[in-house]
């Protein structure tokens, strides 16, 4: 049994290549461990706010001295943070919006990146403190792209996860979803990698 974090960001609900590729994941992981709990975060239709100074003022604040208002300031990390903690698989749809990740997912980064709870100083380097993790990463993109873009997300997000601790990411990826001639033909090659490296 596994808890699984489902992060959905793409803003075409049901239409979403990303989201459909997460749910081949999810489905694979449920056969396997059919008892397993999925989570559900839609940073679409519940965005969390972009970081701003009030936000990043009240993450410097031990939860002991906080106010009610860096309280509530913090209300969105909190919850993003412990559905991490909770997590022991992490599912990520990820579109490609206009050369990058959707900014409702680099918000979540923002929000999740506190010291102390998923990444410490304490020694004088840098830890990560969420260990025993695995993350599944499903790259939708629209078009074709030669010039290593694609690339530059996947190892930014890569970068992250490392960052906070977790080593273990795997990428599954289709391209050309706006493209009538190969979004099927892709779909279909995702598909059966996920459910060949998902057995």
């Amino acid at each position: 049994m596994a808890n699984i974090l489902n992060i959905k960001t793409s803003i075409s609900g049901e239409h979403s290549v990303s989201s459909k590729l997460s749910q081949v994941v999810i489905d694979r992981l449920l056969e396997k461990e059919p008892f397993s709990k999925v989570v559900v975060r839609n940073l679409a239709t519940e965005p969390i706010p972009h970081m701003e100074l009030e936000h990043f003022s009240a993450f410097n604040v031990s939860d002991a001295e906080k106010t009610d208002a860096q309280k509530e300031l913090s209300r969105f990390s909190d919850q993003a943070i412990r559905e991490i903690q909770d997590a022991d698989i992490i599912v990520i749809g990820v579109p490609f919006y206009n050369f990058s990740i959707p900014s409702t997912l680099k918000s979540w980064i923002d929000h999740i990146s506190i010291a102390g709870k998923t990444f410490s100083y304490a020694d004088g380097h840098v830890k990560g403190l969420l260990k025993n993790k695995k993350v599944y990463l499903n790259f939708a993109v629209g078009g074709i792209y030669d010039n290593g873009i694609v690339d530059n997300m996947e190892m930014y997000l890569r970068t992250f996860f490392g960052f906070i601790g977790i080593s273990d990411v795997e990428v599954f990826k289709t391209e050309g979803t706006m493209l009538p001639g190969l979004k099927d033909e892709n779909m279909l090659l995702a598909t059966g990698e996920i459910e060949a490296a998902i057995a």
